[in-house]
């Protein structure tokens, strides 16, 4: 099947999934309240709705990955939901530590109930997302391949909390190298989309060699769609992206193409730029944005980051090209790449 059709049959699997896993009294409860609004799935008076759950990509890497090693999706549907449920409990955490008020169009969860309890929700999706590993065993997954699945999470949890905590603490100087901000990527996003296919190559496998060189396959993609992502948060187009061109610079974040420009040799534009970057945000003017965004073009910024996610692309195509899969399998794979990365263009 190519990607539309995998698509069209895999998502309403995986919603399924999730709202089993999520099936707590949503209505009476606010506890679970909260966590359903999130998801989209009620609005802020806990009555029902249909918002945006996202585009719900990692999980479904999960089930192409399964099918592609040779399994049944349908036995990978918990591992997809605890991916899911992953993705979604960050999110909620992100939001409160980069003071988002929005998110997929609607006030975030810690707008609406406060910073604490959003901290509490997200720990409890952390917590459902865990145990929906071990509901494989509904699926005749071995106790040990339930367990591999189970370290590799936790594996996973551990480099996404230190891709945070790298992402947030280069908010903190411009002395930022680039191999610091490839291990911050590897974790931030990287790592959840590698642990995507490794689940569903060892849930088709039981064998974690053989997941491991799907976790290759995500991981070099994942950097690549990082990369593309920040050329957007710059240069993208508003009407495109949701958000307006030169954002990442008002917010002053250390994406690829302002790591390059401070790492250049020192001249009168990196000078110019590393003060624009060092003053408070709430003293830079539309005027600065736009000197700095014209620095970045004349610097080169721009064609090293495009230059650089090509290049992990190559690595993801070179990853995915190792892989002995069948060649509907593979070429499927190669869309959803495709699609990831058009994401971020």
């Amino acid at each position: 099947m190519n990607f539309q059709q995998a698509a069209a049959e895999y998502l309403p699997q995986i919603n399924a999934e999730i709202k089993r896993i999520m099936a707590g009294d949503a209505a009476g409860d606010p506890f679970w309240g909260m966590m359903h609004y999130h998801l989209g799935w009620l609005d802020e008076t806990f009555r029902p709705a249909d918002a945006s759950a996202g585009k719900q990509l990692r999980p479904l890497f999960t089930l192409l990955t399964c099918y592609a090693a040779g399994g049944d999706p349908t036995r990978a549907l918990p591992a997809a939901a605890a991916i899911e449920l992953t993705h979604n409990f960050t999110l909620i955490h992100d939001d409160i530590q980069d003071g988002s008020n929005t998110r997929r169009g609607r006030k975030t969860v810690w707008r609406l109930w406060g910073m604490p309890q959003a901290i509490n929700a997200g720990d409890a999706m952390f917590t459902l997302a865990r145990g929906a590993l071990l509901q494989l065993r509904r699926h005749n997954v071995s106790p040990e391949t339930i367990l591999n699945a189970t370290e590799k999470y936790d594996e996973t949890m551990l480099a996404l909390c230190r891709g945070q905590y790298l992402d947030m603490k280069f908010e903190e100087t411009l002395d930022v190298s680039l191999k610091a901000y490839l291990e911050m990527v590897a974790g931030k996003t990287a790592a959840l989309l590698a642990c995507a296919g490794y689940f569903g190559a060892l849930v088709a496998t039981e064998n974690p060699t053989t997941a491991r060189r799907y976790w290759d396959f995500g991981h070099t993609m994942g950097i690549a769609f990082q990369m593309q992502d920040d050329l957007l948060g710059i240069w993208g187009d508003a009407g495109v992206v949701g958000k307006p061109s030169g954002d990442d610079l008002r917010r002053r974040k250390k994406t690829l193409p302002v790591i390059f420009a401070l790492n250049c040799d020192p001249s009168a534009d990196v000078t110019r730029f590393r003060d624009i970057y060092a003053q408070p945000i709430s003293d830079t003017t539309e005027a600065d944005i736009a000197e700095a965004m014209g620095i970045l073009e004349s610097l080169g910024a721009r064609e090293y980051t495009a230059l650089r996610a090509e290049l992990w692309l190559e690595n993801a195509a070179a990853a995915l090209a190792m892989i002995d899969m069948p060649r509907e399998a593979k070429r499927t794979l190669q869309e959803f790449s495709d699609l990831m990365i058009q994401r971020a263009k």
